[in-house]
């Protein structure tokens, strides 16, 4: 394999636009069956505290915004890097006075909102880490137990939430009776609860000399993972994970360092993409921070084409269904492609993989629109780890790359049952679990390094310079019933990717099992026009369809087209009416499948499946 066999869909003589970017080193060797590759471009000095950026950036730059939202009039409100860090001190102050520690954090239930923004940094300026959980868990769930566990594994002194009302259910259910309860606005009938204005009419006083005694060890904040594979864990955070994560960011974008980055993001704060990497990018370099309301749903996302229109970023963010209804807005709105590519220097696709028709589609409207590509970026992270580790910033291009260490990360590549498992070590690594410690020392091996359950593989094991592939993850593959093994990874993302755009998920079965299968969670909103019944029409009718049917019936002809054998050919598929549950653990909030809880709870579906009883089985021809 050469390298130009991963280059961009353009081609490698396709005008690319001009972003500075790091050239990190390598050093790679394999020691007992276990590779080695460090990153040899050292890591520069990095602050002690998150929130030192914010005071460096209120002397540097007081009137420049650092966050904005869109009010109820439509019109931006932007609060300075002056006006945050008297807040935060104000608030810290306020938190500090109540005596909030580790032991009795701050939770946060809301989702993205500049009050959420004050209240985080005013908690990291005072040494005192918060939680935010996923407002799914309180608007969504229909059952209180998961919110329930969190905050019992929290045992929080404060819990707040934008507006009462809206949160009311939810706070009634879980809120202890020794916590003190904040809001914005509205109100929890039967509970008293303190006003967000009365924590921001605090006066300084003792806490700049308890912002001095902050250190890398102080733990920043509590983020949970999202449980797609096993129970949601508490992650600690702290302040050295943050910046030296934000310091390898620098080092393999300086561009973020050349320009004030300026993001347009809705990628919740509760996970550690939206809340650590992407608002730190912009308080760690002096950018600018514009809050996008809007979400990729069909109803939603003309809120952020909207934003798109007014607010030119210099980088993006976006999880892939997003990217696949930007591209297609881009190709018909004049407006949102002059302003969206007026600037913009780097795109970042988070979460699961881009496919590579996406990824195509995505590079041919910029080479159209602007005459230029706009380099993907990918790389791979996780809660445990601030979160990035690699990044793809090589000559190679394309989906499922993940590219080199980042500067300051080391990784192991452990031989588990046929593949290589990713293990991490750096100073952006988590210490543990918060009150877990089985769990926490389960997740180290003898090294020190973390292990991942993520599975990587070389682009050319002759080259390991040029990076890693993602293989999957090594906990979802299984073995057929003739031992064949099974790598659910690349078949799942093949499936979504070449079942675009009427598949939202999958689940791959055949456990103990003579065939593959799979459980499709179709996207029955463009089922529903590729069937041409009216709106309204019941689900399952809607997938009994013949055009949907059709379908899903080519659909698995050509994922067999190149099967090698039972270990890839899919024998059947059921469509689910039903989509992931929430309450059941089979979607986690940020709509990641846990494979295993659906296979649990939909069991007699899969036997059905297999015994031929399901009326709705797909089987392959």
């Amino acid at each position: 394999m050469n390298q130009s066999s991963l280059a961009p869909a353009g081609g490698a003589d396709a005008p690319r636009r001009a972003v500075a970017l790091g050239n990190p080193e390598v050093a790679a060797w394999q020691e007992d069956g276990v590779w080695h590759v460090d990153a040899v471009t050292p890591l520069a000095p990095f602050p002690a505290r998150f929130t030192d950026r914010l005071v460096s950036g209120a002397r540097a730059h007081p009137e420049r915004t650092l966050v904005a939202r869109r009010g109820e009039d439509g019109e931006w409100i932007r609060l300075s890097y002056a006006d945050v860090l008297q807040s935060a001190r104000r608030i810290g102050q306020a938190l500090l006075d109540r005596g909030l520690s580790s032991e009795r954090p701050l939770v946060i239930l809301s989702g993205n909102d500049l009050e959420h923004f004050q209240l985080a940094l005013g908690a990291m300026y005072a040494g005192i880490p918060y939680a935010p959980l996923s407002p799914a868990y309180s608007l969504v769930a229909t059952d209180p137990a998961k919110l329930r566990d969190l905050i019992e594994q929290l045992t929080p002194g404060a819990l707040f939430a934008s507006d009462g009302t809206v949160f009311a259910r939810a706070i009634e259910a879980v809120l202890p009776e020794d916590a003190e309860l904040i809001l914005a606005r509205g109100e929890v009938p039967g509970r008293a609860a303190t006003s967000f204005a009365a924590l921001l009419a605090t006066q300084a006083s003792s806490i700049d000399a308890r912002n001095a005694e902050i250190g890398p060890a102080t733990i920043a904040k509590f983020l949970f993972t999202s449980g797609s594979t096993k129970k949601p864990k508490a992650v600690i955070t702290t302040h050295q994970m943050l910046c030296s994560n934000q310091q390898m960011l620098l080092q393999t974008f300086p561009f973020f360092g050349d320009e004030p980055p300026v993001l347009l993001d809705w990628l919740p704060w509760n996970h550690t993409f939206g809340g650590s990497h992407n608002v730190g990018i912009v308080l760690y370099n002096g950018g600018t921070l514009y809050l996008d309301d809007g979400r990729p749903t069909p109803r939603e996302f003309a809120t952020t084409l909207n934003n798109l229109r007014d607010i030119a970023p210099t980088v993006y963010f976006n999880i892939p269904v997003a990217w696949e209804m930007l591209a297609e807005a881009l190709e018909t709105d004049d407006r949102l492609a002059r302003t969206f590519y007026s600037r913009v220097k780097l795109f970042f696709c988070a979460g699961a993989g881009l496919s590579q028709a996406a990824w195509e589609h995505l590079d041919a409207v910029a080479l159209r629109r602007c005459g230029e590509s706009i380099r993907i970026m990918t790389g791979l992270g996780m809660t445990e780890t601030s979160p990035s580790c690699t990044f793809g910033t090589g000559p190679i291009s394309r989906a499922g790359y993940v590219g080199v260490p980042a500067p300051g990360c080391k990784v192991k590549l452990v031989p588990i049952g046929g593949k290589r498992e990713a293990r991490f070590h750096g100073p952006h690594v988590t210490p543990g679990y918060w009150r877990a410690p089985h769990l926490t020392s389960a997740a180290f091996d003898a090294d020190g390094y973390y292990c991942t359950g993520d599975a990587l593989r070389f682009v050319d094991e002759a080259h390991p310079e040029w990076g890693f592939m993602f293989d999957g993850r090594i906990a979802e593959d299984f073995k057929l019933s003739s031992g064949t093994f099974v790598s659910v990874g690349p078949l799942r993302a093949r499936v979504i990717s070449q079942g675009a755009p009427y598949v939202q998920d999958a689940v791959v079965t055949g456990l103990d099992r003579h065939a593959i299968g799979l459980l499709v969670f179709p996207r029955l909103d463009n089922c529903l026009a590729l069937s041409g019944l009216a709106p309204g029409t019941a689900a399952a009718e809607v997938l009994a369809s013949a055009p949907v049917r059709d379908f899903f019936q080519a659909l698995l002809a050509t994922l067999n087209e190149n099967a090698s054998g039972s270990s890839t050919r899919v024998e059947r598929m059921l469509l689910l009416a039903e989509p992931p549950s929430i309450d059941a653990r089979e979607q986690t909030d940020k709509g990641s499948i846990n494979q295993a809880a659906v296979l649990t709870r939909r069991a007699a579906l899969v036997d059905a499946m297999y015994d031929g009883l399901a009326s709705q089985t797909i089987l392959a021809q």
